[in-house]
């Protein structure tokens, strides 16, 4: 296809985190340009803030609604390819729906709904309009990610038996969202974010980490929640025991009452014949600990030898040579490629390759959302282990 994609963005103005991160995210390989968008609800914010990325006043938009609606009156030749929408979690749903139905693709931040039930909807969409949808899960775009994701299937490690995964953050152990923090007033407010904090905002991406390396489905789990600051509504902490597909078990803490970490993303995997690590706040480092054999680091962008060479998916995945970082953006913008390379390929005609499908998609959104709801109902029922149901 001979042009870029076209994005809207819902969401995302000069007063949001996370808008901004998309934006660059998308505009990494220049295969996206921003057309549109309905950045706020403050209208000034949203005039701003849509003056500041140079759009046209006809294509800044009050709502989503008028945004989708025009949108896809305009001519194939102009109008949007995909919404991006980087809004508080009761607004995901909404402005997905809306523009699966109008024939936009979509791109939507994590968790991918509110409840369940909206995810399965937008499952059920997606196989109606076969359009495509990528859900954010930030750290499946590493490469070191990729490449232990890799090495497990290609059952380097044997068996599975343990998966050991810990989100430990620190930036709420206050009552912040009553201090002016906008990102935590509405995270702690059931209204808008659902029925956890700690498990709906971090502890679903190390749930989507387990299983998106070791390719197994959690099965049954036991959950201990718990709200650690006075005065919060919904849980600051927990720790949940896991049971895997294939008799793997494993263990996942999240809290964003670590007082002191920052953003400690940490996961460990064994099987028969030796295990891996990686970490978030060293991303271009994969641990491999081998039974009986020295400890190997791997590395982002090293070519190196058979049989130690890095899989296609890593190598699709990397973007500079080897010692130099790549981080959040980076891992960020190429889920934004692989969605773009593969909406491209599907406007031509054309099968997309397994390196370009690798992104999360729907059905992650919908079990993401089934590992939150799990966890609270577990915490507060009274069975001490309970199958894991979508």
């Amino acid at each position: 296809m001979k042009r870029k994609l076209r994005m809207g963005m819902v969401g995302g103005g000069n007063d949001a985190f996370i808008g901004a991160v998309h934006r660059i995210a998308a505009n990494m390989d220049g295969k996206i340009e921003l057309v549109c968008g309905s950045f706020s609800i403050n209208p000034e914010i949203n005039k701003q803030s849509a003056e500041d990325l140079f759009i046209p006043e006809n294509r800044c938009y009050a709502n989503y609604e008028e945004m989708i609606l025009k949108e896809s009156q305009l001519p194939e030749g102009e109008r949007m390819d995909f919404l991006t929408i980087v809004t508080p979690n009761f607004m995901h749903y909404p402005p997905a729906k809306m523009a699966l139905e109008n024939g936009f693709n979509v791109v939507i931040e994590k968790p991918m709904t509110l409840t369940l039930e909206e995810a399965k909807s937008l499952e059920e969409i997606i196989k109606s309009t076969n359009k495509t949808l990528c859900l954010t899960h930030t750290y499946s775009g590493y490469p070191m990610v990729k490449q232990a994701k890799a090495m497990v299937k290609a059952g380097h490690f044997g068996k599975i038996r343990k998966v050991v995964v810990e989100y430990p953050q620190g930036w709420l152990s206050k009552l912040t969202e009553r201090e002016g923090n906008a990102g935590a007033a509405w995270r702690a407010d059931p209204t808008k974010s659902g029925k956890s904090l700690a498990m709906g905002d971090i502890g679903v991406h190390a749930a989507h980490l387990a299983e998106y390396i070791t390719g197994l489905k959690i099965t049954e789990l036991c959950a201990d929640l718990t709200t650690f600051v006075e005065g919060r509504h919904l849980d600051d902490d927990g720790s949940v025991l896991l049971r895997f597909e294939e008799g793997a078990k494993g263990m996942l803490w999240a809290s964003q009452v670590a007082a002191g970490e920052e953003n400690a993303l940490r996961i460990r995997i064994y099987g028969e014949n030796g295990g891996l690590e990686w970490a978030n706040e060293e991303p271009n480092n994969l641990t491999i600990k081998m039974l009986g054999e020295p400890r190997q680091v791997f590395r982002t962008g090293n070519a190196y030898n058979a049989p130690n060479q890095l899989s296609s998916f890593a190598t699709h995945n990397t973007r500079i040579p080897s010692g130099h970082p790549e981080g959040l953006l980076e891992s960020f913008g190429n889920i934004y490629r692989n969605f773009a390379q593969t909406v491209s390929a599907k406007l031509e005609g054309k099968t997309p390759t397994a390196e370009m499908l690798d992104f999360p998609q729907v059905h992650e959104g919908v079990r993401g959302m089934a590992f939150i709801e799990n966890v609270v109902n577990n915490n507060n029922g009274s069975e001490k282990w309970t199958k894991f149901v979508v």
